[in-house]
């Protein structure tokens, strides 16, 4: 059953709300950059019980949309790293909550082994066990300065969500 479909019969067997995560003090929302582009930070998804938090794309961006660390990878990776720890700390949570990433790299031939040693050192620092599902991904993102871009889902025990 795909993840679309669980989400479905979660929201038809439970009374779902819904809320978009933020965190103004890292990263401003999209639609109020210089060039604004129309999605949420992240989704919370309230399920009667426990939550879950969709992460949108997340990359190495400062408050003002502005991208950090241009042609530097590994201060790109930390920095997307510190980005989704923000929004999650938004509501409540953190890197031990998250259940699977996607990983978008803009070249993963060249940063790959870059990449893992970064996240490696992160999710240890973390102290993560088990570590998250995860998918790497070659793709052209949205900026040609940006380098990589990560997206998460984390599940919440039944915890109130913050106003």
């Amino acid at each position: 059953m795909s993840f679309d479909r669980v989400l479905h019969e979660i929201a038809r067997a439970t009374r779902m709300e819904k809320k978009a995560i933020s965190a103004p003090a890292v990263l401003n929302e999209a639609y109020h950059y210089a060039h604004p582009s129309s999605f949420s930070r992240g989704i919370r998804l309230d399920l009667g019980g426990p939550a879950i938090l969709l992460i949108s794309g997340t990359a190495s961006v400062g408050p003002a949309g502005e991208t950090l660390h241009a042609g530097d990878f590994r201060a790109q990776t930390r920095q997307t790293f510190e980005n989704i720890a923000a929004l999650l700390r938004s509501e409540g949570a953190g890197w031990r909550d998250v259940v699977r990433t996607t990983c978008y790299l803009r070249d993963i031939e060249r940063d790959y082994a870059a990449f893992n040693e970064e996240r490696t050192a992160f999710y240890q620092a973390q102290g993560l066990d088990p570590l998250p599902a995860s998918t790497g991904i070659q793709a052209i993102l949205c900026r040609p300065d940006l380098l990589i871009e990560i997206e998460a889902i984390a599940v919440l025990a039944s915890r109130p969500s913050q106003p």
